[in-house]
């Protein structure tokens, strides 16, 4: 990556959606550059394009991030989980917990189902600590780019 790489990325943080005929000239280059260099970054898996959502606005209005602790390779609890739909992401951690996974149901009681019948039953998993969301605060995608 070099400085207009970075020069994309930080524009598209800020308008994801932004034309060609407008990102080309605020970094430097022509719009059908700014297309080449996007699908590179797209092709290489440095960036992807989503349309991000507020599941308590679609209707998922049970969340909870999981803390879990594991016996064995956390990586094979993370792939078992990201089977399900409930699960919007996970990371491998230290320390308290071996994983951190965010599920989102429709009610509070089907969190408390997955939780019971889906995770704790995972081989591997010695505990489940459960924190549910009341609301998303402050809920952004940007990170300094350099």
């Amino acid at each position: 990556m070099d400085d207009v790489d970075r020069a994309i990325l930080r524009e598209l943080q800020t308008d994801g959606r932004i034309p060609y005929a407008d990102l080309g000239p605020k970094v430097g280059l022509s719009p059908s550059a700014a297309r080449q260099r996007l699908q590179r970054l797209i092709d290489t898996k440095v960036v992807q394009v989503v349309g991000v959502t507020d599941p308590m606005a679609m209707g998922g209005q049970a969340m909870g991030l999981l803390g879990l602790r594991v016996d064995g390779d956390p990586r094979t609890v993370a792939d078992e989980l990201a089977r399900h739909e409930e699960i919007v992401y996970s990371v491998l951690t230290s320390g308290s917990f071996d994983l951190f996974a965010e599920a989102v149901c429709r009610r509070p009681h089907d969190l408390l189902a997955f939780i019971n019948d889906v995770v704790r039953p995972i081989e591997g998993v010695t505990a489940v600590e459960s924190f549910p969301y009341f609301g998303i605060h402050t809920h952004r995608f940007m990170w300094d780019v350099q």
